[in-house]
């Protein structure tokens, strides 16, 4: 790790960089990773670096939706795994969704590495890494399709953080809800998926956790859910996406 002095102005933002180019040496982070994460950085940027009412409004029903699922699961990729894997594994370890590894650049090394990190910080739920129990979904045509079948395969909600657009689609084409954390608004995976959080993954799992403890029983959640409009979100994300440029003129 890069000695990075804690009084410069962007210091934790270079320290997540730097974790994230030291899980690409790890095989955790496919190459590609990096300009994932630098486009997300540069959307942080644009609203401010912290988390908004209009994602406070998606987490809380985020929350709902994975509280009301028959069976919910949490997709796990590179990023994910060095960005928060603490509190990601902290929340499906608490909430007892599991959590499945799922790669667009999909190698068994990788795999691999990312199960070890998994491990290592005692998660208790971990698919995706028994090719016994693989299964493809057919209107997913990347890699991604590859699936485990007590997972992703007869899920009705997954949570996919730092999504491609591709089996987005395809996972609501096999009729299931999605959730995403995506900070560009205008991304394909923002505009179709069900739940939309815009704000950074290294933010959401603290806030989506005491937001699903809040939940007082399924009436509460389904109130969560009725009054929810992903696409009022998405407006309020490019508002302050917008008001961040005129601020500078």
């Amino acid at each position: 790790m890069v000695d990075i002095p804690n009084d410069h102005p962007r210091a934790e933002s270079l320290r997540v960089r730097h974790a994230i180019i030291d899980g690409m040496h790890s095989k955790i982070v496919a190459e590609a990773g990096l300009i994932a994460h630098g486009r997300g950085e540069a959307y942080d940027y644009l609203i401010g670096e912290k988390t908004h009412d209009f994602a406070i409004d998606a987490i809380d029903a985020a929350a709902a939706m994975l509280y009301l699922a028959k069976h919910p699961v949490l997709s796990v990729n590179g990023n994910t795994a060095v960005l928060c894997p603490e509190d990601m594994i902290k929340f499906s370890n608490k909430t007892r969704i599991p959590l499945e590894i799922n790669l667009f650049y999909r190698s068994d090394e990788r795999m691999n590495a990312i199960t070890e990190v998994m491990k290592k910080y005692n998660a208790n739920l971990i698919l995706g890494n028994n090719s016994e129990y693989y299964e493809e979904i057919d209107e997913i045509s990347s890699l991604r399709r590859v699936v485990d079948k007590r997972g992703i395969y007869s899920a009705d909600v997954v949570f996919v953080p730092l999504e491609d657009g591709d089996r987005t689609i395809g996972l609501k084409k096999n009729n299931k809800k999605v959730i995403t954390v995506d900070l560009n608004p205008l991304s394909r995976t923002s505009q179709q998926a069900d739940i939309t959080i815009v704000d950074n993954i290294i933010r959401v799992f603290p806030l989506l956790l005491k937001s699903f403890d809040s939940i007082d029983g399924r009436s509460d959640a389904e109130a969560i859910l009725s009054r929810y409009d992903n696409n009022k979100i998405l407006k309020s994300a490019m508002e302050k996406i917008t008001s961040y440029f005129k601020d500078k003129l």
